[in-house]
């Protein structure tokens, strides 16, 4: 499959999310497991280690567990127990590299790899606390436009050097944008979540562009959910830092 379309996937997976953010608590639940799913899949095809069966389950039960635990941990701690997830599924990686024995191929790879995709997978729960914050969901309709207009910068057939920056610069712009239009968030903290939202996703797409060879469907669906669902965690954390 063509890389472009690992952008396609992004975009649809973020429609899907916000739009999961306005239903009942019961749909983001089933969304986030669902992410952490197509994370858990995808990723190992995408990083082309072995153990790709294994891997993917680790990946995607952390992911599923914290998603469920942001749903419904009391607040204000809506993800207190994501970070013991990361550390569950970072620690079921290494254990099952040493199951796999010395001298394995793509160890060193596979180990580093798969605890990425363990951060990934469990930090989607962000969509959801973000979603339970006040009850406001002004800032995750904001930090999902940005991330739409980086995904869509990505799609431009430009180099890297051109688009990384246009992704920035125009996510940071649109998200104050949506913010007076949509909401009552300041100039400010829109302006970050749009830079810092559009920053990581414009990253994310210089590591297809580096990937060699072609990309399978699950490698697809894994790279185009990963940093979607990713950066949840990250609007989440600046609402509550610069915003409440």
């Amino acid at each position: 499959m063509k890389s472009w379309s690992i952008g396609v996937v992004g975009l649809v997976a973020l429609a899907v999310i916000v739009a999961g953010t306005y239903g009942p608590p019961a749909v983001m639940v089933v969304i986030g497991v669902l992410a952490a799913a197509a994370v858990g899949v995808g990723w190992p095809h995408f990083l082309a280690v072995p153990a790709k069966k294994t891997l993917a389950a680790v990946i995607g039960l952390s992911g599923a567990a914290s998603a469920v635990a942001a749903a419904f941990v009391p607040p204000p701690g809506f993800l207190d127990a994501t970070p013991a997830f990361i550390g569950a599924g970072v620690v079921a990686v290494f254990v099952v590299q040493l199951i796999r024995g010395t001298g394995q191929a793509q160890r060193l790879e596979s180990t580093l790899g798969s605890c990425a995709g363990v951060l990934l997978s469990c930090l989607g729960a962000g969509w959801i606390a973000g979603a339970r914050f006040n009850g406001i969901k002004e800032m995750v309709l904001v930090a999902g436009l940005s991330a739409a207009v980086a995904l869509l910068a990505g799609l431009l057939r430009w180099p890297d050097r051109v688009v990384a920056p246009l992704g920035i610069v125009a996510a940071g712009l649109v998200a104050p944008l949506a913010g007076l239009v949509f909401s009552d968030i300041s100039i400010v903290p829109a302006i970050v979540v749009g830079v810092v939202v559009g920053s990581v996703l414009v990253s994310f797409r210089r590591m297809v562009t580096l990937r060699l060879g072609r990309l399978n469907f699950a490698a697809v669906l894994g790279m185009g959910v990963a940093p979607v669902w990713a950066v949840g965690a990250l609007s989440y954390f600046i609402d509550k830092l610069l915003i409440y």
